[in-house]
C-alpha cells in the first residue's frame, strides 16, 4: 500500500484526487495540506511514502516545501502535480529533489501509474517537459564537477549521451548491447558521481556538458 499525502490550496481539488487515489487497491491518501508549512508537519505526523505537491501557494510554496521534505524526510518520494508548466517551477523543483513533475490535466489513469513508478524510484515527467528543461539549462545549476566528468569511462559518456536523448534503461541496453542490469548500474554510478537526484537531472548535465564540446 502507497501512502499518499495530498498538497494544493484548492480543497476542490484535494477531494476530486482523494476520491479518485483511494479507487486503487494499493493507494491510500493518508492526509491533505493546504500548503507548504501544514505539509512539512503532516509528513512528520502521517509519515506518508509520496507527497503529491501542488507549487504555487500560500505561506510556503511547492518547491521550498519539496525541498524541505526531501531533506528532512529522504525516504518521502515527492512528486509535483502542477497546472503550470513554467520552465523555472519546473527545474527548481527537480534540484529540490522532486521525483518529477507533472501537470493536473494529465489522464488519471497515467497519473496513478506515474504515482507507483515514483514510488519505485524512477523519474516521471509530463510529455513535453524534458525538451523544456534541455532547452533551457539555465533553470538547473551548471555542473561544476569536471574533474568528476573526466573521471568518467567511455561507457558511463555513452550511457550519459542517451539518457539525455530520452532514452530508457531498456533501449540503452539494446543500443550498447549490454544487459539492462548493467545499464542500471552505469545509472547509479552516474547519479553518485555528478551529485546529481533523478535522471532528469542528469539528462540536464549531459546536455550542457555535451552542447560545451560542439561548441
Amino acid at each position: 500500500m502507497i501512502r499518499i499525502l495530498i498538497v494544493d490550496d484548492q480543497s476542490l481539488i484535494c477531494e476530486g484526487l482523494q476520491t479518485m487515489l483511494d479507487l486503487q487497491p494499493d493507494l491510500q491518501v493518508v492526509g491533505t495540506a493546504s500548503n507548504g508549512e501544514i505539509a512539512v508537519a503532516q509528513v512528520a505526523t502521517l509519515q506518508p511514502d509520496l507527497v503529491l505537491m501542488d507549487v504555487r501557494m500560500p505561506l510556503m510554496d511547492g518547491r521550498a516545501a519539496t525541498r524541505t521534505v526531501c531533506k528532512q524526510f529522504p525516504n518521502v518520494k515527492v512528486l509535483v502535480l502542477s497546472t503550470f508548466d513554467d520552465d523555472q517551477y519546473i527545474a527548481e523543483s527537480i534540484r529540490a529533489g522532486a521525483k518529477g513533475y507533472l501537470l493536473k490535466d494529465m489522464p488519471a489513469q497515467e497519473l496513478v501509474q506515474a504515482i507507483r513508478l515514483a514510488y519505485q524510484g524512477y523519474a516521471q515527467l509530463a510529455p513535453g517537459l524534458l525538451d523544456k528543461l534541455i532547452k533551457q539549462p539555465w533553470g538547473m545549476a551548471k555542473p561544476t564537477a569536471s574533474p568528476e566528468l573526466e573521471m568518467l569511462t567511455r561507457r558511463e559518456q555513452e550511457v550519459l549521451q542517451l539518457i539525455t536523448n530520452g532514452a530508457t534503461n531498456r533501449e540503452i541496453a539494446e543500443q550498447l548491447f549490454i544487459t539492462e542490469g548493467t545499464v542500471k548500474t552505469h545509472v547509479t554510478h552516474l547519479l553518485n558521481r555528478l551529485n546529481c537526484k533523478n535522471r532528469a537531472q542528469l539528462a540536464i548535465i549531459a546536455n550542457s556538458v555535451f552542447a560545451d564540446e560542439k561548441s
